[in-house]
């Protein structure tokens, strides 16, 4: 059979939970929800990520091939049901990969990932092959956590310089005492950087630029992502212009009941916001997002929601093939989940991790691993 003429036949759609190790979050003291969206009618802030099913997708071909993909957390079962049914019958050759046939929503960017994963296994490529290949075969990534007590920071500091890392992100809003922090992790690993992200959760300018002060005197803040709500950027403008720290605006295109879209990074920029940008977004948008940052010469990085394996192998590629994606990504989803879902975990060799190898996405999935986690599984055929 022809790669051109190769169908889509059927979906394998598995949902899962699979929850946080012990302590990889928070302090046990400090259980403070991470997750910033409204979930069926609660408001954000009210739900723990890894309380919410993830999603993942199984994209056959009548050629045999499958192509995997893996939705953000709180899917809608209707909306992915919709799309799939729509996609079957499908010619993989009639998709363009950069405006694959499904509106923006939540669901979207883990069926766009099937079809793109079909579509370079179909022709034997790597995934980062489609976006032009890659610049590096390791992507730089950093430690990550949610709300830490002081005192407990040195020993996991030096834990993880022991590791290999050298970047540090820490959640935090202003109940946090992060001059501390970044204190402690000077006094547990000295040549560790810390990247700081209130989500928003500071509110006000003079807050921000307090902390900006203390902070600049400790010296190992790298930047500071999402200090303030998203439209103030007259404000994060103001920041910058203080010359204590790197400011960073994360622009999530699957947040969107936020709005969030690729101009947002154009916006940014215009109003001489921001230093660096954190980026999510799927495959197409993603290189959309990445090539802004490269024409502006400024550093990016891959955020995450705390993903499992087949969305973090999905960063890794995009990180690998974005020229200015050199700050410490956020892929560490298997160092806080119980389990990624892979049969072989992403090479993490710290502080990088190893673009996978073979076609595709370079990935496997772990059977077993998945009907342990598994709440509800359909099949549209």
């Amino acid at each position: 059979m022809k790669a051109q003429e190769t169908r889509i036949c059927r979906f394998r759609l598995t949902e899962v939970v699979v929850p946080a190790r012990a302590n990889a979050v928070n302090h046990p003291d400090l259980d403070r929800p991470l997750h910033k969206l409204a979930v069926a009618g609660q408001a954000g802030w009210s739900m723990q990520f890894d309380a919410l099913p993830k999603l993942l997708i199984e994209m056959e071909l009548d050629n045999g091939v499958i192509g995997f993909g893996e939705c953000y957390r709180g899917h809608s079962w209707a909306t992915v049901e919709a799309v799939a049914k729509r996609l079957l019958g499908s010619t993989l050759a009639a998709i363009p990969l950069q405006q694959v046939p499904i509106a923006r929503c939540r669901e979207h960017d883990g069926l766009e990932l099937a079809v793109w994963d079909a579509y370079a296994k179909t022709h034997d490529l790597r995934l980062c092959d489609l976006l032009g290949g890659p610049l590096r075969d390791r992507v730089k990534v950093g430690a990550w956590t949610g709300h830490r007590k002081v005192e407990e920071i040195p020993a996991m500091a030096a834990e993880f310089a022991r590791q290999g890392f050298d970047c540090w992100k820490f959640k935090c809003d202003l109940e946090d005492d992060v001059v501390g922090w970044c204190q402690a992790v000077k006094s547990g690993a000295p040549g560790m950087s810390v990247i700081l992200d209130p989500n928003e959760r500071w509110e006000q300018s003079h807050e921000a630029a307090r902390r900006l002060r203390a902070l600049a005197e400790v010296g190992n803040l790298l930047c500071l992502e999402d200090p303030l709500p998203r439209w103030m950027l007259a404000e994060y403008r103001a920041l910058r212009h203080l010359g204590l720290g790197a400011v960073a605006l994360h622009v999530s295109l699957p947040y969107v009941e936020h709005g969030q879209r690729v101009h947002d990074a154009i916006l940014a920029l215009q109003q001489g916001a921001v230093d660096a940008f954190n980026f999510n977004g799927g495959m197409a948008e993603f290189a959309q997002l990445a090539a802004i940052a490269q024409a502006a010469n400024l550093p990016c990085w891959h955020g995450s929601e705390v993903d499992l394996g087949i969305l973090e192998a999905m960063y890794v590629h995009q990180a690998a093939a974005a020229a200015t994606c050199t700050w410490p990504s956020d892929i560490f989803g298997r160092l806080v989940r119980e389990h990624d879902l892979l049969k072989a975990s992403l090479a993490i060799e710290a502080p990088y991790v190893r673009l996978p190898e073979g076609p595709g996405l370079g990935v496997e999935l772990d059977a077993a691993a998945i009907q342990h986690y598994q709440t509800q599984l359909k099949i549209i055929e």
